[in-house]
């Protein structure tokens, strides 16, 4: 009898430390972050950089099922899924179009007439400009006007031009134009004038720096970013899985470590779209160990051309992900991202597109790249 309870007590222990074992292994699984289904999480950076048009043949495309997010009242949000499905077919069939380079602008720019005796040629222009072109914080430019198509351009070799003027930015992000580097700016263009033979006519300051200040004041009350963030409802995910996801929805690796990016199909132009996480897990040595509970998703209101419909891409690639990833979808003060609120956003933004139109500065245009970096 005893014998029998002997084994019996052994074959239950026996049981226990079984169980035991493969809870163990299923909690090490659950904790463990997801993984992609590919092992190789280091892909290359693809992001586009100046001069680059390898993105060009990214595949790039939006799964069609529609994403399964409900507002506070249970309804499926309508028209995401035809609207992911129009920007994955425009990404995957885009071609890349040449930005015009910046060039002296008078709505952002003081700009400086250069009266010349007789026509320089490109490379005497070339051969004296100033070795750095920035006055503090703010870049300036050197054109010439073209005696060949009348054209002003910046100066090229085997060209001749008329005339010549600078142009220096008066506010970016760093704020407005001040006197040290206006300053700065004038005895630059002093010197490259003596060397050119060119005789400057500089506007005052004290009407520059007001000026700068008033366009300072314009662009901090209309620069705004859109922010959001993924974050994961119960498993975490490794760095892999989530470019392998991202990747379904038309995002590539970018230049910089914790950064994917939904490219412009304009060369050389910002990304529409930016998908970052923490850079420490993508430098990691084993990328897929790394566990990552927390994206952010964004875009530069100012930087990005309306035409381009970055809202639209903003909202159904956060829904998207949020399915595909099994993550909630938060503000930047961590609470949940609605329907309601989503739209919201929409109307304020409209009205910003609105205020930088009126101003001849329109979201994405040369001019409000240069003053919103």
């Amino acid at each position: 009898m005893s014998t029998n309870l002997t084994l019996a007590l052994a074959a239950m222990g026996g049981v226990v430390i079984a169980a035991v074992v493969a809870h163990g292994a299923w909690q090490a699984r659950r904790a463990s972050p997801k993984k992609p289904e590919s092992t190789d999480a280091r892909a290359e950076h693809r992001e586009p950089v100046m001069g680059d048009a390898s993105h060009a043949d990214a595949q790039d495309t939006v799964p069609g099922e529609p994403p399964n997010f409900e507002d506070p009242d249970g309804r499926i949000a309508p028209g995401l899924d035809e609207g992911a499905a129009a920007l994955g077919s425009a990404v995957a069939g885009r071609s890349l179009r040449r930005r015009v380079l910046p060039r002296v602008d008078a709505l952002i720019d003081v700009v400086v007439p250069l009266t010349l005796e007789s026509p320089l040629s490109g490379e005497a222009v070339l051969s004296h400009l100033p070795g750095s072109r920035r006055a503090g914080s703010k870049p300036f430019f050197i054109e010439g006007l073209n005696t060949d198509d009348g054209e002003w351009e910046s100066p090229a070799p085997g060209q001749r031009y008329s005339e010549l003027q600078a142009g220096l930015q008066l506010a970016n992000r760093s704020g407005a134009l001040n006197e040290i580097e206006y300053s700065e700016f004038v005895q630059k263009l002093l010197d490259f004038s003596e060397a050119v033979g060119a005789m400057a006519d500089f506007p005052d300051m004290l009407d520059v720096a007001a000026r700068a200040r008033e366009l300072d004041a314009f662009a901090g009350d209309h620069d705004a970013q859109m922010v959001l963030q993924l974050r994961a409802r119960s498993t975490a995910w490794s760095v892999g899985y989530v470019v392998q996801q991202a990747s379904h929805h038309g995002f590539v690796p970018g230049v910089l470590p914790g950064r994917l990016v939904l490219p412009s199909d304009e060369d050389d132009a910002p990304p529409v779209l930016t998908l970052n996480f923490d850079p420490q897990a993508a430098l990691s040595d084993d990328p897929n160990q790394a566990a990552l509970r927390e994206l952010t998703l964004g875009f530069d209101v100012a930087q990005t051309d309306a035409a381009k419909a970055p809202f639209a891409a903003w909202q159904s690639s956060a829904l998207g992900l949020a399915r595909d990833l099994d993550a909630g979808v938060v503000d930047d003060r961590g609470q949940p991202l609605t329907l309601e609120g989503f739209a919201f956003i929409d109307g304020e933004l409209v009205r910003l597109h609105e205020a930088l139109q009126s101003r001849d500065l329109a979201a994405g245009s040369a001019a409000a790249r240069r003053l919103f970096s």
